[in-house]
């Protein structure tokens, strides 16, 4: 690996790639390049986790990748159809299925090294965010994605992170206790680091999701359309985790956006499979902790009226309505 700190620009980067560098990095007390593709190293987390030791609090990290679109782009370009479509199929087959199956992923490391792996952009981001940086500033050039991130604090060392198909998220339950959702994959490994990120760069959809969510995958959106990806989480109910019908169980982040008031009022209940919002559908983001509180209420007057009431409701709305989710 090429690795400087605090020294020149290294003279394989390209001349604009350099002057993007320089102008990120110029005025940084302290600060990390290397130009090895992500795609290429094995252990990606553990050097990203040893870039953050060596730099202090707000020193500047660089690095790049060649995305997952960008290789898609280049693949299709590169060779004549019907082939570059076929060729596509099995790349991703081989260098981006491959590495999330369980027991199979090993093989696939012992074989190639990690080298030349399929990584998208929010994953990117999202092992960036796991590993104690915040994205400052980015730069596309010849295939490649160019980053500069500034360290916020220590690496999560989270052994548990989300990568196969099927994945767990803590969330916030009854007594503001937290425990594991589980749920088929609909977003790129390690997003839920980046929430926030996304949070502040598009902000909500006017409903209960983030704007222009670009986490979730294209397998994602047609399993969020029609549920299946919350087939898993038949087994929090039965767990006694969720209740059939109550509020959406949430991550910390995401209930640290409504009403502080409301977020200790909501942590009295246990959270459902099915939501309010499919009885009532917001059309902000402020709708959707109003809804909420209407439900908590009439539950706590009468639970078993108020949620068969609901539950008849919801299921209108869901098959002859045809309300879904995002």
């Amino acid at each position: 690996m090429e690795s400087v700190i605090n020294k020149p620009i290294p003279d394989t980067a390209p001349p604009e790639v350099a002057r993007f560098l320089n102008k990120n990095l110029e005025g940084a007390h302290n600060y990390l390049v290397n130009l090895t593709r992500l795609n290429d190293i094995r252990y990606i987390n553990k050097f990203l986790e040893s870039a953050n030791q060596q730099l202090p609090l707000e020193g500047r990290f660089a690095g790049c990748v060649e995305v997952s679109q960008r290789r898609k782009e280049r693949i299709l370009k590169k060779y004549p159809k019907p082939f570059n479509k076929l060729y596509y199929g099995a790349d991703f087959l081989v260098k981006r299925v491959w590495p999330k199956l369980p027991y199979l992923r090993g093989s696939y490391f012992a074989l190639t090294q990690g080298r030349n792996r399929v990584v998208s952009e929010m994953e990117t981001y999202g092992r960036l965010y796991s590993c104690g940086f915040r994205l400052v500033d980015t730069i596309e050039h010849e295939e490649k994605l160019y980053f500069i991130a500034e360290k916020t604090g220590e690496p999560a060392y989270n052994t548990e992170a989300t990568y196969g198909p099927l994945i767990n998220l803590r969330r916030v339950g009854q007594h503001g206790k937290l425990f594991k959702v589980y749920k088929m994959r609909t977003m790129s490994p390690y997003s839920e680091y980046i929430q926030q990120f996304i949070y502040e760069r598009n902000g909500y959809d006017g409903g209960d999701n983030f704007k222009d969510d670009t986490r979730i995958t294209t397998l994602g959106q047609f399993m969020r359309k029609y549920w299946i990806d919350e087939l898993p989480m038949i087994w929090n109910l039965v767990r006694g985790d969720l209740k059939i019908f109550g509020v959406r169980p949430v991550s910390a982040h995401y209930l640290s956006l409504f009403p502080e008031e409301f977020q200790e009022y909501r942590k009295k209940f246990k959270p459902g499979l099915i939501p309010p919002v499919y009885v009532e559908v917001p059309n902000t983001f402020d709708e959707i902790w109003q809804i909420e509180q209407r439900y908590l209420e009439a539950y706590e007057q009468a639970p078993l009226k108020t949620d068969l009431h609901y539950l008849g409701k919801a299921f209108y709305n869901i098959f002859i309505k045809r309300v879904r989710s995002s």
